[in-house]
């Protein structure tokens, strides 16, 4: 496995991976890598010749109160995991070699739907992550890239960015990986306490309750919410700061559930905040 840290490095280093038009496929993360950040490694591998994950903690998609300094880190591990898990190159480049203007350079507007789920409570989050990922599919000219299905948001608007910009990469959402409670694997894990992770579980068991109330034949969003927020409030050191049925194209509000339809979440557990979401079947 290359390790690279410079645009340099890796531009040589891509040269090499690309010999005879191997197709490449790239994994952005920030590190403190989980197994499901592994997991889009092995999603990456499937259909590609050469598999390359950047880890880079992105300053720009930080709000000002936000954990950016405290967001954890740990690159040894990280770069341990990879190697074990068959990457064959990793971009870890310094906040100055991705951004040498300091940031203050063209960004990536997300358009309207920047002010939906997520993005209502986080401004400027979409922005900095639609930018962080252009500049990064500028620089490996990825075949395919490989996005967490937990991030729904996230990956509908890369999708929408790469499809309205042509950029002529193919976006791949992995499934999300959980652990055996049902809590969805994210970074953030680390800061819950022994309290808030026995209680975190909650997101993922109020989501399934709507789930089992439209298997069960309810149609009614509204209705299909409610029956979430039921269980949500067995769990009192959860705090929701949405709950809502969506369109998984356009992000907008539906009316009546059905196939396709997503159910999303974000709550507080402590001052950590979670993300989940379940498509209905």
């Amino acid at each position: 496995m290359i390790v690279v840290r410079t645009r340099g490095e890796l531009g040589r280093s891509l040269t090499d991976a690309r010999h005879g038009d191997a197709s490449l496929g790239l994994v952005p993360t920030m590190g403190h890598l989980h197994e499901g950040h592994l997991s889009l490694v092995d999603t990456a591998r499937q259909g590609n010749d050469r598999v390359a994950v950047s880890i880079f903690v992105n300053p720009l998609q930080f709000g000002p109160s936000e954990d950016l300094d405290s967001y954890p880190r740990n690159e040894e591990r990280d770069l341990e995991a990879l190697e074990a898990r068959g990457a064959d190159l990793v971009f870890v480049p310094t906040v100055e070699e991705i951004y040498p203007r300091g940031g203050s350079g063209v960004t990536v507007s997300p358009g309207p739907l920047e002010d939906r789920l997520c993005g209502a409570f986080r401004p400027g989050h979409f922005r900095g992550v639609l930018t962080v990922v252009a500049k990064l599919f500028g620089l490996f000219r990825p075949s395919a890239a490989v996005f967490g299905r937990k991030d729904f948001q996230q990956a509908v608007l890369i999708k929408h960015m790469v499809d309205d910009l042509d950029m002529g990469v193919r976006v791949v959402t992995a499934p999300i990986v959980r652990e055996p409670d049902g809590l969805a694997l994210s970074s953030r894990n680390a800061y819950l306490s022994a309290d808030e992770r026995g209680q975190a579980a909650g997101l993922h068991s109020g989501l399934m309750a709507a789930a089992k109330s439209y298997a069960d034949g309810e149609r009614n969003a509204m209705d299909l919410l409610a029956e979430a927020r039921r269980v949500l409030d067995l769990h009192p050191l959860v705090e929701p700061q949405y709950l809502e049925a969506v369109d998984p194209l356009t992000l907008d509000p539906v009316e009546r559930a059905a196939s396709g339809t997503v159910i999303a979440v974000a709550a507080f557990c402590g001052r950590t905040r979670l993300i989940d979401n379940l498509e209905l079947p």
